[in-house]
Parts: structure tokens; sequence; C-alpha cells
């Protein structure tokens, strides 16, 4: 038995001393002190060893468990170091190396221009306001002077939530909304996302516009012109013109389409204003005195204008864009040229 016990002891050193990995090392660890292992096998036979002798027997089964369990720890930390060692130097990072620079971020487009507008309003008085996204039908049309049966909410591609309850359409809403709540003198801006169900190369189902509303005494169309000219002039250029054109909206009367210079061509002709030199930018007018009597506000002593445009048409006429869906596609190449 002893003659076994030396042979174990010694094939058990010999292929510890072998091992060149740590996961060599557990294979032994296995095949001699595992459940199965040939050490684990001879304390099971200590059973058939005649009794007077195992007492003898058990004490050199424990020193050749002693040993081979101390050869194996030693190995392993001897070997586990060295694996390290590899391992770093492996993964050692070459400071001399050139990386590409850092990655910052900047502002999207449409943000950019939505400040550069806040700012603008902000400097001649405008107070800024929000509103709700989903609105009664009562605020987007009713108190806007377009009831129910009203021709023009065929225009406006509305999706309805339910009969009374729409997606806006307008930021025009608001209009109604501050002028229910609030008494004259107002002077108020509202930015905020509308939908329609509209979708082309200039429009999209969703889109940013930005409401203007100013009602006092003594308001009139020479007020509205001179406050979109000092807009438009700040937002392009300084030798930006503005034309009033005459339309129809159910809340303004009279009312106008505004149209700019062409900041491309500076009015000469080009493609983007498609050789005429001018741009429409927006809807304005006179708040029309059925809007200011539903909405509780004395036609009779106040009047306002009221415009509103698309946040998106600007950035696309300021920065040339082609195309309102390079705006909401997060396309980086596209909008790293406004950092």
């Amino acid at each position: 038995m002893k003659e076994k016990l030396d042979g174990i002891k010694r094939d058990a050193i010999a292929m510890i001393e072998s091992a060149e990995t740590t996961a060599q090392l557990n294979d032994v660890r296995v095949k001699y002190l595992g459940k199965s292992g040939a050490i684990s096998l001879v304390m099971r036979d200590m059973a058939n060893v005649p009794k007077e002798d195992r007492p003898a027997m058990g004490k050199l089964v424990n020193e050749l468990r002693t040993a081979v369990e101390g050869a194996l720890n030693e190995k392993t930390e001897l070997l586990a170091e060295r694996e390290e060692e590899l391992k770093l130097k492996a993964e050692a990072i070459d400071v001399t190396l050139p990386v590409d620079g850092k990655r910052t971020g900047t502002l999207h487009p449409l943000t950019l221009i939505r400040r550069e507008l806040i700012d603008i309003f902000a400097g001649m008085g405008f107070s800024v306001d929000e509103g709700p996204e989903i609105e009664s039908d009562l605020f987007n049309f009713q108190l806007l002077n377009i009831p129910k049966d009203h021709p023009s909410r065929d225009m406006q591609d509305t999706f309805y939530i339910n009969d009374n309850i729409v997606l806006r359409t307008q930021t025009s809403a608001m209009q109604a909304r501050i002028m229910t709540t609030q008494k004259p003198p107002i002077r108020v801006v509202v930015p905020g996302k509308v939908y329609r169900s509209d979708d082309d190369t200039s429009h999209s189902p969703i889109f940013n516009q930005f409401e203007g509303l100013a009602i006092d005494k003594h308001i009139t169309m020479g007020d509205l012109q001179g406050c979109l000219q000092t807009f438009a002039q700040k937002i392009f250029s300084k030798d930006t013109k503005v034309r009033l054109r005459p339309s129809y909206f159910p809340f303004t009367e009279p009312s106008v389409e505004v149209d700019v210079t062409c900041s491309m061509c500076h009015g000469k002709g080009c493609r983007v204003c498609k050789g005429t030199g001018w741009v429409e930018i927006l809807g304005a007018g006179i708040v029309n005195p059925a809007v200011l009597e539903m909405c509780g506000i004395d036609s009779g002593k106040y009047s306002g204008f009221a415009f509103g445009f698309g946040i998106d048409r600007i950035a696309m006429i300021k920065y040339g864009i082609p195309n309102i869906k390079l705006l909401y596609e997060n396309d980086m190449r596209f909008l790293k040229q406004f950092n």
C-alpha cells in the first residue's frame, strides 16, 4: 500500500511541475483530489485495511493529500502571477498612438432656431408660454371662429382622438386659452409641436410652430408689420424685406400671408425662391373681433394681432435645408454641420 501511495505522489508531483497553465493544474487537482480522484479512492479503500494497520495507513494518506495540495497551491500561485503579467502586457495601451478627437454634442438646428426666436421676441417684450399637445375641439377650433361645420376644418388634416379631442393642429389654440384666462394687455409667443396628417418634402405629420399674440388698445396692422419686419431682419439679415399679401384665416380679419426676401439670393431670384426673390414664411392678421368676444375680451375697447409660422420652415430657409425629413432622421453627417 505504501508503494502505491508513493507512486501516486510521484506521478502527481510530476504532473504539477510540468503544468504550464492554471487550467492544467485544475485538471491535476480533479484527477487526484476530486471525488473520484486517486487519493479519494485510496481513502475509500481504508475500510479494507486491517483494523490494526489503519492508523499508520491513515497517516500516510493524509501526508500524501497534504503534499499534493501544497504543491498544487504553490504552483497555482506561480502560474497565476505569470498569467496576470502576460494579460497586462497584452492589454497594455500605447499612449503614444494618435487617437480620434473627442466627440462633443451640439444643439439640434430646431433647438437653435427656437432659442433664437424666443430671444428675438423676448427683446420686443413678449413673454413665452406653452400648452397641451392633446387639445379640445373648443380651443383648437371653436373659440378661433372655426365651428364644427366650417369648411376650413377640411384644410387642417386633423388627427382626431374622439369627436371633441384632437392632436392640436396649430399653436393658435393657445390664443384662445390665453385670452380666456388673462386680461389685456397681452403680449406672448408660444413655441410647440403640432400634428397634421400631411407628409412630403416640405411637410411632416409632426412639426414645430411658433405662435405670437398681442392684445392691447389701438393695435393696428402697422404694429404687426413692424414686429414682423424686426423679426425677419434679426433671424435672417438686416437687408431682409417683408411683404404682406391679403389672405384669409377664420381667426384674423383682415388676414395676410407674409413673404420675406430670399435669404439665399437676397431677392435676385434662385432655385430656393423659384426665381421670384420672395419666400412665404407665415400667416398673420388682426385678431377677429368675433374671437375676442368669444374669449371674453371687449372688441370695442381692445384689438390685437396674431401670427404663426413653422420653426422647421424657418430652419430650412435659414440653413438651406432641402427636405424637412432631414431634421428628424438623426443623421450625424447632417447634424454635425450645426456644431
